[in-house]
């Protein structure tokens, strides 16, 4: 089939390149003429484990094609998925500027029936606003044009996104039309392991689907780091407790590690919007108001251990930084930890050493020649300095040389903000060592 996607951020990207993969003709369309020029030479903007090969296959197998023209996308495609963002506003409300402004693209240039896909994450009920904005612009045209829109949300995880994308555990679409429905299921039945795994069900639940699932995990992370915190204060392990209460099939295994928090442009920007959402409907929602809290507050609990161990005197102090990613196997820096924490080092006039794999050109744009960027190895950030500070969990940090690491270092001092480490090891390392939720190492 002939698909166009509108906006080539993480969610358009994967999803255009996932769909050609599987034999459809894709147009990817999006309005930033640098980023679709390299695209065009076969490289992503982005990074995801897989991402740029299947790119580079696809194109050469004369599936997969970059436009910035909106006339050309909706004219080439029998679908059109809509993949833009929608920011948080300062009301914490979710901006739905570029959604509707696609509809009204759309709207322009369409001339026979297609099937719209919304797969930007929105509240509930904006299908019907993306419908009414289609129909008055193909009205104000003086035309009759038949289409269906299609609710079908994105769970895809920053960092394994190709991967769920190609072998997901669940497609939702929300249609309200046997024909929409029965062309949905065509494209996605190349994807699905059991029929089972594609769930149907009316629009506004699919909108509220996605949100519910994104506030579920923010939920258990929040409530995993508040244990955490407890923890500390009574003497028990969360390490321990994590083990002891995710082998309950009730609760699983999964998101449920004590840390900094969630960041990302997902988690952070759904939670505030489902109480945006739950607000305007005169609903105050405890549950996702205390998570939010509590993500923003652990940051500072994780701040205020480097902040006491020193006295409350961090001037002159040198931090190597491990990880700026909000996340392992992404670039993306989105509401990351390491970015408050940085920004807390500076205003105490520390120093600040930053080594990740991916992210440190998007850090570059944030802080500039604030701080140092460490890109040759994991290593030159911590020579010199006074405390290591770990912020990402990348698989590479997880074993390092701790004899290396200690000479390099003034001090044998680390502060792990994901619990990679052993107290019990770094203990007999002769390391200073502070974690989450455990008891610290001095």
């Amino acid at each position: 089939m002939n698909i166009s996607v509108i906006g080539t951020g993480y969610v358009g990207l994967v999803t255009g390149v996932g769909l050609a993969n599987s034999g459809n003709e894709v147009l990817c369309m999006d309005v930033d003429e640098k980023k679709v020029a390299m695209l065009r030479l076969g490289k992503s903007p982005i990074y995801e484990a897989g991402l740029e090969d299947l790119i580079e296959r696809n194109m050469r197998e004369e599936r997969l094609f970059f436009t910035t023209s909106m006339k050309e996308a909706v004219d080439f495609a029998e679908i059109i998925f809509i993949a833009v963002g929608t920011p948080q506003q300062e009301d914490n409300s979710a901006d739905l500027s570029y959604v509707k402004k696609v509809a009204e693209s759309i709207g322009e240039h369409i001339e026979n029936y297609k099937v719209i896909v919304n797969k930007s994450t929105v509240p509930v009920g904006t299908i019907y606003i993306v419908k009414e904005i289609i129909t008055q612009a193909v009205e104000k045209r003086g035309k009759k044009i038949s289409f269906d829109i299609v609710s079908n949300p994105e769970f895809l995880r920053e960092g394994a996104a190709v991967e769920d994308f190609l072998k997901p555990d669940r497609i939702i679409i929300g249609s309200e039309s046997e024909k929409a429905t029965r062309i949905m299921k065509r494209i996605y039945t190349p994807f699905l392991p059991s029929p089972e795994k594609l769930l149907i069900m009316d629009p506004l639940s699919s909108e509220m689907s996605k949100y519910a699932a994104n506030c579920m995990l923010a939920v258990k992370i929040s409530f995993m780091n508040e244990i955490a915190n407890i923890c500390e204060k009574t003497g028990a392990d969360i390490t321990k407790v994590k083990a002891g209460i995710g082998s309950d099939p009730r609760i699983g295994p999964y998101f449920i590690n004590a840390g900094l928090g969630y960041g990302g442009s997902c988690f952070p920007k759904d939670v505030n919007a489902l109480i945006h959402i739950a607000q305007d409907k005169n609903y105050e929602p405890a549950i996702l108001k205390a998570a939010d809290k509590v993500n923003q507050e652990q940051r500072e609990v994780f701040f205020q251990k480097i902040r006491s161990f020193y006295h409350n005197d961090l001037k002159g102090k040198v931090f190597g930084i491990w990880g700026g990613a909000f996340k392992p196997e992404t670039d993306d820096i989105r509401e990351a930890p390491a970015l408050n924490i940085i920004e807390n080092l500076l205003d105490c006039k520390a120093s600040v050493k930053i080594y990740d794999p991916k992210a440190l050109e998007r850090i570059k744009e944030i802080f500039g020649d604030k701080i140092e960027y460490q890109e040759e190895n994991m290593y030159q950030a911590v020579k010199g300095t006074d405390a290591l500070l770990i912020v990402t969990e990348w698989q590479e940090f997880h074993s390092p040389n701790f004899s290396k690491i200690k000479k390099l270092m003034k001090a044998p001092v680390i502060f792990d903000g994901r619990n990679i480490f052993s107290p019990l090891d770094m203990q007999e390392a002769g390391f200073k060592y502070f974690s989450i939720g455990r008891t610290s190492i001095c």
